[in-house]
């Protein structure tokens, strides 16, 4: 159980610290596609090669079918309401982190519609947080370090550049660096305490709810990447982001291959 918590703590931490190298700078938005498509390709590879692999392995094809489709719906879904949750601020033109409106600082926001924002960009971290924890723990339990390793790295670098350009929108919507740390600390605590649930309390499923739980993951994960972390790639860094993604997975595919 320590070790879960210990992998679950490191891959989490990328969230922490995108979000205090945000309020330092101010990285181009370049910048920030080149490492989000980076971080793509490293959980292509993870989700392909390491949870769906490992989730054939453990049970029959229906449950990784089931399980894997659940996930993405169960994203779509929630990512949906978080998008209008967070589009009731005036601050927001968009959907995307840094998609503010010019002079944000000084467009007056109703507590409650700040509320609103705030919940919905928490619970958006910890939608792509949890599942991506839970799988650390399961696939320690089943696996060993090996696997948790490379997918504790590719959680990391997924984090990073998320909470990077969060952090960056969230201080030019006029948020308090108390507020930005707040959320990003939370999500860490909350993501570390999934990879050691999904140790302790998931890891003693049968091994057909343990295939299903892991291409849970895996689609989730799919469905974010397809959502988010791609598009804003391509449309920030255009054509380059393609290289990053490869890179990514490559690096990831050579982890797995070095620790297996």
């Amino acid at each position: 159980m320590l070790n879960a918590a210990f992998y679950g703590l490191l891959a989490s931490s990328g969230l922490l610290i995108g979000a205090i190298i945000g309020l330092v700078t101010t990285p181009s938005r370049r910048v920030i596609a080149a490492v989000i498509a980076f971080g793509s390709g490293v959980l292509v590879s993870a989700l392909t090669f390491e949870l769906m692999d490992e989730a054939f392995e453990k049970g029959h094809v229906s449950y990784v079918v089931a399980g894997f489709l659940a996930g993405a719906v169960i994203y779509v879904g929630i990512s949906s309401l978080l998008d209008r949750m967070a589009a009731r601020s005036p601050k927001r033109e968009g959907r995307h982190a840094r998609d503010v409106e010019p002079g944000a600082t000084h467009i007056p926001e109703s507590k409650e519609a700040a509320a609103v924002s705030g919940t919905a960009l928490l619970v958006g971290a910890l939608l792509d947080g949890i599942p991506e924890n839970a799988a650390i723990g399961i696939s320690l339990f089943a696996e060993g370090r090996g696997l948790g390793l490379v997918l504790m790295a590719a959680v990391f670098l997924g984090n990073l550049p998320e909470s990077i350009s969060s952090s960056v929108g969230m201080r030019q919507e006029g948020r308090s660096r108390g507020f930005i740390l707040g959320v990003w600390s939370g999500a860490m605590v909350v993501c570390t305490l999934a990879s050691v649930a999904g140790y302790s309390l998931l890891g003693g499923l049968s091994p057909n709810l343990i295939s299903a739980i892991l291409a849970l993951a895996a689609g989730g994960i799919l469905a974010m990447l397809a959502d988010t972390m791609m598009p804003e790639a391509f449309e920030n860094g255009g054509p380059l982001v393609a290289l990053a993604t490869a890179v990514g997975f490559l690096c990831a595919f050579l982890l797995s291959h070095v620790v297996g």
